[in-house]
């Protein structure tokens, strides 16, 4: 067995349960890629077995701090159940959830979500590609589905070394999929859309949203940074009178129509603007139009904490030039999926951009993830989805 040996002080995160080590905590020691390493003090005491990865500046991931616990087969096996039966304890309303959820569910580098009978997952460390073939195995065996995609195409698994991988790892079966969310339908494609397909991580905030409008009936609706219409189904779904969608994907926009279509909307209730958000947003502040309920929702401008600085400018300035066009009494849902971000500093930006927009509001609601996508106790860089829900005075 290899070993990590640690620099003295380096040990009190895993001591605290934190599952990364970084480079710079390393003494001396290493392995190949994925390999399962021992963890130990600079004085040679057991802290945990974790997954080396040579590449990544995160150089391992702890999958135990057992000494006695073997990392193998009917480890990973024994964890993927207990992170699908935690699901059963969640009040999920829908046929679409996450089954894993990387760290959060000791299993770090993997993403795995469910659409119905398909499962869709992302393989996105070193640890968690050496380990993919018993993965792939259990997690059909305890989910009940029929079949596993593969979407390890992420930006992190580039920072671990690996290549991209996406296809079939287990059955086959259509790309183009329904999932049922809450009272209505969502069409998405597991092969070519963002994350696994959708952003399941966002299921609580669209039923706030159309809870909101049902209680609001809003006569006019702006979701920004759109994607497939999630937002904008949810508002029509409460009884908002008219929803605009902005997006700069074509082919996410014709998605969006085509959810709309699928859940029987009245074309006269929706229309889209293939466009970029802050340009739209300024051209409707010209032209002194305004709504009564903003979703700015947009990617991931902050990936780390060293990005903080230019993504605070970014989530600003679409936010400030939002808070402009709202309606007195109007309602803005703001969000930021960047890990980089945190809940303090997203607040900050928001306040300020009410600062410079001249608009005051009252801060209604705090919106996160959903429960399908845990932060623990020991792992609060879970926490990447923040949101702000603002009443403009």
């Amino acid at each position: 067995m290899k070993i990590l040996r640690l620099h003295p002080g380096k040990e009190r995160s895993l001591l605290r349960r934190h599952p990364w080590i970084f480079e710079s905590a390393i003494a001396k020691g290493g392995g190949d890629a994925g390999e399962t390493v021992r963890v130990e003090s600079h004085n040679g005491d057991f802290l945990a077995w974790a997954a080396f990865s040579p590449q990544s500046r995160i150089r391992a991931r702890v999958w135990s701090f057992d000494a006695h616990q073997r990392i193998d087969a009917d480890f990973f096996d024994a964890a993927c159940a207990s992170a699908i039966a935690a699901r059963s304890r969640f009040d999920i309303d829908s046929d679409g959830m996450r089954l894993v959820h990387g760290e959060s569910d000791g299993l770090p580098g993997l993403v795995v979500d469910r659409y119905g009978d398909t499962l869709v997952a992302q393989f996105q460390s070193a640890g968690a590609e050496r380990w993919k073939a018993p993965l792939a195995d259990a997690l059909l065996r305890h989910s009940g589905a029929a079949r596993l995609y593969e979407r390890s195409d992420t930006n992190s698994r580039k920072l671990e070394g690996l290549a991209p991988a996406t296809g079939w790892l287990r059955g086959d079966g259509p790309v183009a999929l329904v999932m049922r969310e809450h009272s209505w339908q969502l069409e998405l494609n597991i092969a070519q859309g963002h994350k696994t397909g959708f952003y399941l991580d966002q299921r609580d905030s669209r039923q706030a949203f159309a809870r909101a409008a049902r209680h609001r009936q809003w006569p006019t609706v702006l979701n920004c940074f759109s994607y497939t219409g999630g937002f904008g189904v949810a508002a029509l779904h409460g009884g908002a009178g008219h929803v605009t969608s902005i997006d700069s994907s074509a082919s996410a926009l014709a998605l969006a129509r085509t959810n709309m279509e699928r859940n029987g909307f009245d074309a006269n209730r929706y229309d889209f603007l293939d466009a970029d958000v802050n340009a739209a947003l300024r051209q409707y502040g010209a032209d002194g139009r305004s709504f009564d309920a903003i979703v700015l929702d947009p990617p991931k401008f902050a990936p780390t904490i060293a990005h903080a600085e230019r993504a605070a400018r970014a989530y600003k300035d679409i936010n400030r030039l939002a808070l402009k066009i709202l309606n007195p009494g109007g309602f803005l849902f703001t969000f930021s999926c960047s890990g980089g971000i945190s809940v303090d500093l997203f607040h900050k930006i928001v306040a300020s951009a009410g600062i410079d927009a001249g608009v005051d509001g009252y801060i209604t609601h705090h919106l996160g993830g959903a429960p399908d996508h845990p932060m623990t106790i020991q792992f609060p860089e879970g926490e990447y989805l923040k949101g702000l829900v603002i009443s403009r005075k």
